[in-house]
Order: structure tokens, then sequence, then C-alpha cells
């Protein structure tokens, strides 16, 4: 299979085609662990000061460039989106993790749409927002403690959940700007082995502003930075990420003339999303 990502994107290899000589492959498979191990802490370190980089130099630079609000956020959109795709694919490249984007394409049609992901890795948003022309995203308030990600953050004009009604009317003015909403709506990484609980926010929104939604549906096998696992719990074989983008549903079908109030629509939306984010691969997230 080909990964639809990016033309310059090198095609994906599985198996490495050589002979399986037992006195051999367990050593090289501790080696290849061991590798994985320091270089997934060295990309750690990397991505944070990446983002402490591009915070106090690179943003800085574009505001005293770039008059134009609307320009600038390209600009820092766009430098996001690269940077992260630099990062999966030097992740890649490392032999730390493989993946694949299916659909990635979809993404360009996307005009005032809300994105729903499941969010089994700590490496999902990275995925997504490296491929989406543009990602607004929702994040937690202690992520604004963080020296390294705050300027990111505020620069990207990302929104911050304060689970607030100020927070909704954010988010449908975002959405009638055009804008992309991501949202992972368990609200924070999946505990694995069990079964998907979502947070109706999302599915609020949705409702409330009539917006399209777009589905996407995150697998990894063996899996990697989970909720549970520590950074340097390695798995023992290279963990592989498949990206499913899935067609875009209508919020208002899930509206009927009979409701009595919104709240209603939003769990029939929020119930299909829930069958829809376990449908494909979540059980290639159990140990």
């Amino acid at each position: 299979m080909r990964s639809i990502h990016s033309r310059s994107l090198p095609k994906h290899i599985f198996g490495n085609g050589l002979p399986n000589v037992i006195n051999k492959s367990v050593p090289a498979s501790l080696l290849n662990r061991l590798w994985r191990w320091i270089a997934t802490g060295l990309f750690f370190a990397l991505f944070g000061i990446g983002g402490l980089a591009l915070s106090l130099f690179w943003f800085t630079l574009l505001r005293l460039t770039v008059r134009r609000q609307d320009v600038l956020q390209q600009f820092t959109h766009a430098s996001i989106r690269y940077s992260f795709r630099f990062f999966i694919n030097a992740l890649r490249l490392a032999g730390v993790m493989d993946y694949q984007i299916i659909g990635a394409e979809k993404f360009k049609q996307d005009w005032g749409c809300l994105v729903i992901a499941n969010h089994p890795s700590l490496l999902d948003y990275v995925f997504l927002a490296s491929c989406m022309p543009r990602c607004d995203c929702i994040v937690k308030q202690a992520l604004l403690s963080n020296p390294f990600l705050r300027g990111v953050i505020k620069a990207a004009g990302y929104l911050v959940n304060s689970g607030s009604e100020a927070l909704l009317q954010a988010c449908e003015g975002r959405l009638k700007a055009g804008g992309t909403l991501l949202i992972f709506p368990e609200g924070t990484r999946s505990v694995t082995g069990q079964p998907l609980t979502l947070q109706r926010g999302a599915a609020n929104i949705a409702v409330r502003t009539g917006c399209d939604v777009r589905i996407v549906q995150i697998s990894c096998q063996p899996p990697m930075l989970t909720k549970q696992g520590k950074w340097y719990k390695i798995p023992e074989t290279k963990p592989h990420f498949i990206i499913r983008v899935q067609s875009k549903i209508d919020a208002g079908d899930f509206s009927a003339e009979r409701d009595l109030s919104p709240a209603l629509a939003a769990r029939r939306l929020t119930r299909f999303l829930r069958s829809e984010l376990m449908r494909v691969g979540f059980e290639n997230n159990e140990k």
C-alpha cells in the first residue's frame, strides 16, 4: 500500500526481506529496540526544543514582518504543519514507527468543518495537523503552563478548553469563519483495551452550528505513547499507525422535528460517533 499523505513520502515497506535466522534474530531485535528507545528520547527532546524555537524566534519574526492578521495565521499554521510533517517523517526514517494516512486529500474539501477523531496515542494530533491545510484545535488549559508549547498554542490561535459557554461560542465563530476544528471527544487519550467513552461537547457544537462532521479513525499496533504507558516503555516491535480519513456527515441529519431539545440530537450524534470510531481498528490498540 502507499501513503497518500504526500507524494514526496517514501513508499511503505513491510518486512525486511531477509531470511529468518534464529541465532541472529534475537540480538538484532534487542539492538533495534535499544535504538528505538534512544531515538524516542531524542525525538521527545527535539519536539520540545523545536516548539520553544518556533515560539521564540520564528513566530516572533512573523509577527514583526507580517501585518495582515489573516496572512499571519496562514503562515503560522503552515509552519506548524510542515514542522510536524518533518517530525513524523524523521521518526519514520529513524525506524521509531511507521504510518499511513489514508484519505488525507479529503481535508482539502473542508471549510467550516468539525473533525472528530479517537485518541489512542500522544502523536495523534501531530499526524492530523501535519496534513490538514488548517487545523484549529481545542487544547487543555494546563498546556498554557508548558513553556515548550505555550507559544505555539498562542501563535496558532488555538482555543483553550475552559468548559464554559464562551468556548462554545468561540467554536461556533471559528467554524462560521471557515475554520476546521479538530476535537478528540474522549477528552484525553483512550484507555487501552477499554471501550471508548465520549463527552458530548463535540456533538453539541456540531448540532448547534449545523456544520459538517468528518470522522477520522486512528489505530496503532502495537500501542505506543498511550495514556497508561511511559515514553520509555518501547514496544517489542516497531509500531505502525493507520489513520483513515472518512467521508463527511451532516450534523443536521441527527435532528428531528419532534425533538424538544437539541440535546436529543447531540445524544444521537454522540452514539453514532462512538460506533464509528470503534468500528475500525480499535481492537488493534489492545495489548
